[in-house]
């Protein structure tokens, strides 16, 4: 079966000849195995190995730092470790010593291992000393719309600038039904590649499902899991809206160190993501972060998402790749949605975006007089559905 592309792909391409362990890191099922099997098809020579560690008899292997017993492993494989080897390895999550291991076979053979896991929170506190500055670490995201599109074989032109992302009638009739699709059910790739509803469904819960039941028992300790989920019901009803953890710790009926602990935790496991304040705004929101989700669907299965959380939500994760975000607030007085920072560009090319699931002349308006007072000179309104006598706006599906 072909595999179909991701954006990430040339960049992993290009980290393939140096030295540096590739680590590939994101949620469940967001396509890190078939990743990762695409980059060693990459490469021509047959000295290769892709290692499943969520088999039992593979993860045996690793879990002792006996050195031998990996290096008969590969042996045993048929690897010639007198050459480049090229081995992968797939949920490194679930055997915790396996960076010393890594560290040693790298500094003794012409080793490069591909490696996967879902979650930076193990990450971070796992290779911070044993792999410093011989690693590169790439994240994976749910497919933006773009890339929906190229699973479902319809072609479409990125633009290059946001005038092009103005709305057009043809393409709106063309790709309303996916973007609508896109917004309900999200970007991971199982689920999108399904073409049943009620299948996209429960795909979408027994993820969520080995989530809570295999990943957090997994990279915690926590004992009170049913506190987590609450959690995440009561932040679903928040998307887009400041995070007050004092508030969701009485909501919750939990200490505020504890939310804390959790939302840093959902973080690093990419369930949820908390946008930072533009430079520009009111002192007292400096430290407030907004809140979404990294995928639709997964926040469809812990509720029903208005048709103004879905649209916002999706139009966050559609943006990340087009440079850092943060968002914009004055207070109770007003906030812009976003402000997006281009890569390597100046302050002058820093753009403010105004998200509408039904945009009139009058929030364009509004949006520059707020973006003109922070000395934001671009300034755009996102919107979904078209409404009569007002077209200048950039419409969602065209953000891909």
């Amino acid at each position: 079966m072909k595999t179909l592309p991701r954006s990430i792909f040339p960049k992993l391409t290009r980290a393939l000849p140096d030295r540096r362990v590739i680590v590939i890191t994101g949620m469940r099922r967001v396509g890190k195995t078939t990743t990762v099997k695409w980059l060693l098809d990459q490469v021509a020579s047959p000295n290769k190995l892709y290692v499943d560690l969520e088999r039992l008899d593979n993860r045996a292997v690793f879990q002792e730092s006996n050195y031998d017993h990996v290096l008969n492993f590969f042996r045993n494989r048929n690897l010639d470790l007198r050459r480049r080897v090229y081995v992968a390895l797939d949920e490194i999550q679930y055997v915790p010593n396996v960076p010393s291991v890594i560290k040693y076979l790298v500094d003794n053979y012409d080793l490069k291992f591909i490696l996967t896991g879902s979650s930076s929170f193990y990450l971070k506190n796992y290779f911070t000393e044993s792999l410093a500055g011989r690693k590169v670490i790439y994240e994976m995201f749910p497919l933006t719309f773009g890339e929906f599109l190229d699973f479902h074989g319809v072609p479409y032109r990125r633009r290059d600038s946001w005038r092009e992302m103005i709305f057009d009638a043809n393409e709106y009739a063309r790709l309303k039904d996916f973007y609508a699709e896109y917004l309900r059910y999200g970007g991971l790739p199982d689920v999108v590649l399904e073409t049943r509803p009620n299948v996209k469904t429960e795909i979408l819960h027994d993820i969520f499902s080995s989530y809570i039941n295999i990943d957090v028992k997994t990279l915690t300790d926590l004992q009170k899991i049913g506190e987590l989920q609450q959690l995440l019901r009561v932040l679903v009803a928040r998307i887009g809206a400041r995070i007050d953890q004092t508030k969701l710790a009485t909501i919750v009926g939990i200490s505020r160190p504890t939310v804390a602990q959790y939302l840093e935790f959902l973080e690093k496991t990419f369930i949820l993501y908390r946008l930072p304040a533009f430079a520009g705004a009111d002192r007292a929101m400096a430290l407030s972060k907004k809140l979404y989700f990294y995928d639709n669907g997964i926040a469809n299965v812990l509720t029903t998402l208005s048709e103004g959380a879905a649209f916002e939500n999706a139009i966050f994760n559609q943006l990340r790749d087009y440079g850092d975000l943060q968002y914009l607030s004055k207070g109770s007085q007003y906030e812009i949605d976003f402000v997006l920072t281009p890569p390597s560009a100046r302050a002058a090319a820093r753009v403010a975006l105004e998200v509408k699931t039904h945009p009139v002349a009058a929030d364009a308006a509004r949006l520059k007089r707020i973006a003109d007072k922070h000395g934001l000179k671009n300034g755009y309104v996102i919107g979904r559905f078209p409404t009569p006598g007002f077209t200048e706006f950039v419409w969602g599906g065209l953000v891909f």
